[in-house]
């Protein structure tokens, strides 16, 4: 308790640490804008490229199906430490969103359901074992995040950690 009481004396008490704390959360929004920027896919397309695959869950999955409303499309994998901490945003979106992901260079489906199982993941996921997707959507990095608007033209490109409000403002922007 004391040194807890020293501390706050030492750095202004809770307005002072407050802050700090509004500083280095202001600092961290800057970097991660900055590094999506800077792994942002290079894409010369408008309109998102095709996509007709297959779920985990094996429905078919369709890009024309989703028109109307924005889209998220998430590319991830399993292996993706920062991937893994965005999961339960993805979860919490896919709930009230469009959104397909793609899960890429994760192992089988059989693995890749298992990891969805593990974790409590029922979001629809399209297993991308060759990179088929992620090389059509120029993808150098993960997690990376597309938001097609209404019509399916390219309205957002994120990379790297977004939170619940910044991909929900996104989708919002989108419509």
């Amino acid at each position: 308790i004391e040194r807890t009481k020293n501390y706050f004396e030492k750095n202004g008490g809770v307005k002072g640490t407050t802050k700090s704390i509004l500083f280095y959360t202001l600092i961290l929004l800057v970097l991660s804008n900055l590094v999506s920027y800077l792994k942002r896919p290079d894409i010369a397309f408008t309109q998102a490229p095709s996509i007709n695959a297959t779920l985990l869950s094996g429905s078919q999955v369709n890009l024309e199906q989703y028109h109307g409303k924005p889209l998220m499309i998430h590319f991830w994998a399993t292996w993706c430490p920062t991937c893994k901490v965005e999961a339960p945003t993805i979860d919490t979106l896919a709930k009230e969103y469009q959104v397909i992901t793609v899960a890429v260079n994760s192992g089988s489906n059989a693995e890749l359901k298992a990891f969805m199982n593990e974790n409590g993941y029922p979001f629809p996921v399209i297993n991308d074992q060759h990179s088929e997707l992620s090389k059509a959507y120029h993808i150098s990095a993960f997690p990376t995040t597309y938001i097609l608007d209404e019509k399916g033209a390219v309205s957002f490109i994120d990379v790297g950690f977004t939170s619940n409000p910044g991909l929900r403002l996104r989708l919002w922007g989108a419509k």
